[in-house]
């Protein structure tokens, strides 16, 4: 008889996958022909059916979490079926990254999950380093709830921002989110927190900031019971060299529609570009400009990318 179950981990040909009916974990295989392919293989968040402990079937999924592998044009998917895309950043050290930031929303909304910020060592924060409010005005002008926290921490209060760790637990309440961010912003010891202690990751014992090492090295999805997280491989980069030049724009909704004003359709958004919306038209003094310029330039720095990409490497 067939069951249905979720994948929460994945090792080579072997799956840790967590019966829906009844909660029992069970280590099953796969046939052949559903791991053929980056595109159909099988993946954390996966909705599979099994049978003598066997995936015989992948249910159709919401959504994936993906990136194109241009040199071979090949998709490759990390996880599905997602509900929150929680991007963790660190305000010391690593240092908070604007542009990293933007690029991860990018891919929220090119994925179309709902993203959430998460200002994690708030404990070391340096307003003269770092203008939170600054970043957070950015987030809150595309809607998107932003949390202060220190994963080290666990008494830490909320002092800059309306939300703190409380906040985030209740908007990870029975959803199925992903953590990304950096190499040792802090994911896996968030992750720690949020699930009160119940969950210890290795890769909180391994692994050292600036020392170029990844502190986890796979996929899983970790049951909080009243919730489903899912950590990921830390980062360092996160390029944008797969997607189409003309598409950029669409992930960048607070600057679509002052692009579509500018002179020329093919406006370079630059200081001396004749006719750009954001350079005529809006008072460059107002800190609602300053705003949405920083998007600006994390765009064009995004859409510089991908004009230097190799055109043979590139989506047909």
């Amino acid at each position: 008889m067939k069951v249905k179950a979720r994948v929460f981990k994945s090792a080579k040909r072997e799956f840790d996958c967590k019966i829906l009916e009844t909660g029992e974990m069970v280590v099953a295989t796969a046939l052949g022909n559903l791991l053929k392919g980056d595109e159909n293989t099988i993946v954390v968040g996966d909705f599979v059916l099994i049978e003598n402990k066997t995936i015989v079937e992948v249910l159709p999924r919401t959504n994936e979490m993906y990136r194109l592998i241009i040199r071979e044009q090949k998709k490759k998917v990390t996880a599905s079926n997602c509900d929150l895309l929680v991007i963790v950043s660190s305000v010391s050290k690593p240092e908070y990254k604007r542009g990293i930031v933007d690029r991860f929303l990018v891919r929220a909304h090119q994925w179309g999950i709902r993203p959430l910020m998460v200002f994690n060592k708030m404990d070391e924060y340096d307003q003269n380093i770092l203008d939170i409010q600054f970043e957070f005005d950015r987030m809150n002008n595309l809607g998107i709830e932003c949390f202060e926290v220190s994963a080290a921490i666990p008494g830490y209060e909320k002092q800059y921002l309306d939300l703190g760790l409380v906040d985030l637990k209740s908007r990870l309440l029975h959803k199925t989110s992903i953590f990304l961010g950096q190499s040792g912003v802090g994911k896996s010891r968030l992750i720690s927190q949020v699930s009160e202690g119940k969950i210890n990751l290795l890769s909180n014992e391994v692994g050292r900031v600036g020392k170029g090492k990844h502190t986890t090295t796979w996929s899983e999805i970790v049951d909080c019971e009243s919730m489903s997280l899912i950590d990921s491989p830390g980062i360092r980069s996160f390029g944008v060299e797969d997607l189409l030049e003309e598409d950029l724009i669409t992930y960048f909704p607070d600057l679509e529609a002052g692009a579509v004003q500018c002179k020329f359709s093919n406006c370079a958004h630059a200081e001396d570009s004749k006719g750009c919306y954001f350079y005529t038209k809006l008072d460059q003094s107002s800190r609602e400009t300053h705003l949405l310029m920083s998007r600006l330039e994390s765009f064009c720095r995004m859409k510089e990318e991908i004009s230097e990409t190799p055109s043979y490497l590139k989506k047909p």
